[in-house]
């Protein structure tokens, strides 16, 4: 028989702030490898627009407007999608926001809340959710599944006037790693993406700023903006069986930056 490592039929993969950018990149080409796609987002439009996108793939589309930042939500959300779709085979915790300040003496205690609330409670509720699923699934005989945690390069470098999201995002990577250690008896493993300079609205100021453009990006060795579409490949192999054995791995999709 073939080898089809990448085809994800049968699959269910969620995709939380998967109605736009990065998150849709990734359910996107996850769609098209064949796994059935839940997304949770906050914009219901923006969450049917994404749905009519992905359901032309021909597959399974379930959409929920659900905030990250409320734990019932979360839970909620957990036991809705297992009931629409069976099952969750992957689950990307990618909901976030960029909250920044002009300087780190002027970042204030609500900035730094609202932060923390998107980009690491959400990630606990979701991540912690999703594993009950799994864990359930592996004690009655049908083991496996893929946690992922969406971070950033500014987890691992010195994010200026950022602190309050760079520590969120540090938080996901060692939140990830634990996940890899306490859940690889049931198959389950837990791996981190740290998007570079990527196209979204999330950096929309940066792209129409005429200093950014011509200092910053032309040191990504790729040289240009990574777009939504560039980490499809590594949503396919994450939720893939070709990523079985491998885990508390961190996947840097930057174009080349962390290194030059």
């Amino acid at each position: 028989m073939a080898y089809k490592p990448f085809d994800l039929t049968g699959k269910v993969a969620l995709v939380t702030g998967g109605n736009g950018g990065i998150g849709l990149g990734m359910a996107d080409a996850m769609a098209q490898a064949g796994a059935n796609i839940a997304i949770w987002g906050t914009n219901e439009d923006k969450n049917a627009k994404a749905a009519a996108q992905l359901k032309a793939h021909g597959v399974k589309v379930y959409t929920r407007k659900v905030n990250v930042a409320n734990e019932q939500e979360v839970i909620d959300g957990i036991g809705a999608t297992v009931q629409e779709l069976g099952r969750i085979d992957s689950v990307f915790a990618n909901a976030g926001v960029g909250y920044g300040a002009p300087s780190f003496l002027e970042m204030s205690t609500e900035i730094y809340r609202k932060t923390l609330a998107v980009n690491l409670d959400g990630v606990f509720w979701t991540l912690r959710e999703a594993s009950r699923h799994m864990v359930d699934r592996a004690k009655s005989g049908d083991a496996g599944g893929s946690l992922v945690g969406v971070a950033s390069l500014a987890a691992i470098e010195g994010a200026a006037r950022n602190q309050a999201y760079a520590a969120t995002k540090g938080g996901v990577i060692s939140m990830i790693k634990s996940c890899a250690v306490e859940f690889a008896r049931f198959g389950i493993r837990a791996n981190a993406i740290l998007p570079g300079w990527i196209a979204t609205d999330m950096t929309a100021g940066a792209q129409a700023n005429k200093a950014f453009a011509e200092k910053v990006i032309p040191r990504v060795p790729a040289r240009r903006w990574g777009e939504p579409e560039d980490f499809g490949g590594v949503a396919v192999y994450l939720t893939s069986n070709a990523s079985s054995y491998h885990s508390g791995d961190t996947f840097i999709i930057d174009g080349g930056y962390a290194i030059f």
